[in-house]
């Protein structure tokens, strides 16, 4: 049996092709399927299940198209209601064998309540566990994606979910689908996959004494999860539409100019060329593997988007990111602003510091203010004396009420990613942001802060 690992490394995420005897089983795939359907043809299997490990809430779903384009069974949780046609995997009922493997679903709910883990077989001997976002590597799935009400029921059903799992042989692959960089983890899962065995030497969710103190270890560190997680669900449980295509029209400058007032521009440009001049009111979020993912936390997920991107950037990569979590309404893509300029359009800018001159302007007495972006956990691990924190998403809808529009802030993360991000939002309220981009807070405080 070969397992193929396509991960997603913005949304931590990853999907398993299985193939064995000339048949082929994909494991929860993202929306944009072309990726598994170049894995299976070049494996030259048949593709006889995809399995569903729940509704999952940080992408929406291909499984649903990948299925139906193979005639392949789709395999969702029991559970799960999905208004549409599926096979239901009911805990400890085999599905019929495939090309000599067997999928016995395991129902391990915590990180959604219809959760399904899948165990496969060869010749009776269970060889993987494909647990979704029940045990991970190193952790265990967040039991409040469905909100603070249900969190510690869930993390009740996650600790009987992990030992379960936990029981199976020492020698058994852990396959999971979230991994390091994804929200849907409880603390920091491990990069790719494990073992039973080595998971129950080292993970930490799996050392907890009883279920008491797993409850409380699992709810004790949650951070922030991204506002676009609310519309995966849903979307996943009545149908994705079909990825859409990834060709988008070039825009003029006169296309940008009288875009509807409900149209954001999205600025995909590196964030020194999207400080030194960009279109008024442009969010900007540099084109990178977590590029979806902050657009879909701090843009509205239905607005309509004009992108502007470099002539070396891929405008597919950017649709594809979009539209892996549902935000497909991009209009087209500007390149660069320079024709904007040459027609005599303005365009707004900032300044960009280092670490080093940040810290200089703050030790002569400067009048600025100092706003560190990260996120509440990496806060507490290291405050920053004397700044105002505001996580990142959370100047989406308002500016700071301790900053002045007078005064210019020095806005800083852990190495500028986030903060140019901060740094266009707090345009969009009337603030003047100057951006520490060479180094973070551990860079300030380095340099004599």
């Amino acid at each position: 049996m070969d397992i193929t690992n396509l991960r997603t490394p913005g949304l931590g995420d990853a999907t398993y092709v299985i193939s064995h005897e000339g048949i082929g089983i994909v494991v929860d795939p993202q929306r944009d399927i072309d990726r598994f359907n170049a894995e299976l043809a070049a494996r030259d299997v048949q593709l006889r299940y995809v399995l569903e490990t729940h509704l999952h809430n940080d992408y929406v779903s291909g499984g649903l198209h990948l299925a139906a384009q193979h005639g392949a069974d789709l395999v969702m949780p029991a559970g799960s209601g999905a208004a549409f046609d599926h096979t239901p995997a009911f805990h400890d009922e085999d599905l019929p064998p495939a090309g000599g493997l067997t999928v016995r679903p395991i129902h391990t709910p915590g990180h959604t309540p219809e959760h399904v883990s899948y165990l496969v077989s060869i010749d009776g001997e269970p060889v993987a566990v494909f647990s979704g976002g029940s045990l991970l590597v190193g952790s265990s799935g967040r039991p409040d994606l469905l909100g603070p009400q249900r969190a510690r029921s869930l993390a009740m059903l996650q600790h009987v979910s992990v030992q379960r799992l936990a029981g199976l042989p020492d020698d058994v692959g852990l396959y999971p689908t979230h991994g390091e960089g994804s929200f849907c983890t409880s603390s920091g899962a491990g990069q790719t996959t494990s073992t039973i065995g080595q998971e129950r030497a080292t993970n930490p969710v799996l050392a907890q004494p009883n279920q008491e103190s797993f409850v409380k270890f699992t709810l004790s560190d949650l951070q922030p999860w991204p506002a676009y997680y609310r519309h995966m669900g849903p979307t996943n449980l009545f149908g994705p539409a079909k990825m859409p295509a990834t060709d988008v029209p070039e825009l003029d400058v006169a296309d940008v100019v009288e875009r509807d007032e409900d149209t954001v521009v999205l600025d995909g440009r590196p964030r020194a060329s999207f400080a030194a001049g960009h279109v008024p009111g442009a969010i900007g979020i540099e084109l990178g593997d977590q590029f979806g993912v902050w657009a879909g936390w701090v843009i509205d997920h239905d607005a309509p988007l004009v992108l502007v991107l470099d002539e070396d950037q891929s405008a597919q990569e950017a649709v594809t990111q979009l539209a892996r979590i549902g935000m497909d309404d991009v209009r087209g893509v500007l390149r660069g602003t320079e024709t904007w300029r040459a027609q005599g359009h303005t365009v707004a800018r900032f300044d960009r510091v280092s670490a080093a001159e940040a810290v200089d302007m703050l030790s002569r007495g400067d009048e600025v203010s100092l706003l560190d972006v990260r996120a509440p956990g990496e806060v507490e691990d290291s405050p920053l004396s004397g700044a105002v924190s505001v996580y990142v998403p959370y100047l989406a809808d308002q500016a700071p009420e301790q900053l002045a529009a007078h005064r210019p802030a020095l806005v800083l993360c852990g190495s500028g990613y986030r903060s140019a991000i901060a740094a266009s939002l707090l345009m969009r309220h009337g603030l003047r942001p100057i951006l520490v981009d060479e180094g973070g807070a551990e860079d300030l405080r380095a340099a004599g802060l």
